[in-house]
């Protein structure tokens, strides 16, 4: 899930990206006229350089874009929590759910398809929503001790674990 209006922003960088990227060779010389082979190869090769180079810089651009949208760390964290929120694995790769900025206490609802979390203002959002949790995010924790539903959550990749309070 991404904040409104940066999914089609990314999108279009990426779209730009390749269309710059995947064909190069259409920026090249002709190979009719009186250029010689060897002047044809120098050419070819510091223009395939230079599409590399750019493709590359266009990359670290949007990776740059995307940055600023990350969350600021949480407001008075509990440190008695920390030791938890880092064993936090996502399902089925084992990574790290993300740092302990992106994981917060959050409202969560259930509907016909599943769960869904209220992302807000915490995560630098321009506009808070509901965000549906893909089932296969759901982390089973009993040993929740926040006492609330967790959600870890980038604008960028969405929600990467949810953890259900603990049941009464």
């Amino acid at each position: 899930m991404s904040f409104p209006g940066q999914r089609e922003l990314v999108q279009l960088s990426l779209a730009k990206l390749c269309a710059d990227a995947v064909d190069w060779r259409e920026a090249l010389p002709s190979t009719t006229g009186a250029i010689g082979q060897d002047t044809l190869r120098a050419s070819t090769t510091a223009e395939r350089h230079r599409w590399i180079v750019r493709g590359i810089l266009r990359a670290l651009m949007l990776a740059c874009l995307c940055s600023p949208a990350a969350a600021a760390p949480p407001e008075n964290p509990d440190p008695r929590f920390t030791p938890w929120y880092k064993s936090l694995r996502q399902p089925g790769t084992g990574a790290e759910c993300c740092g302990l900025a992106d994981c917060r206490m959050v409202e969560f609802r259930r509907n016909g398809e599943g769960y869904e979390v209220f992302v807000d203002e915490r995560w630098r959002l321009t506009r808070p929503y509901w965000a549906r949790v893909p089932p296969e995010k759901i982390l089973e924790r009993p040993d929740n001790p926040t006492g609330r539903a967790v959600v870890c959550f980038t604008p960028e990749a969405g929600v990467m674990c949810f953890i259900l309070p603990p049941q009464s």
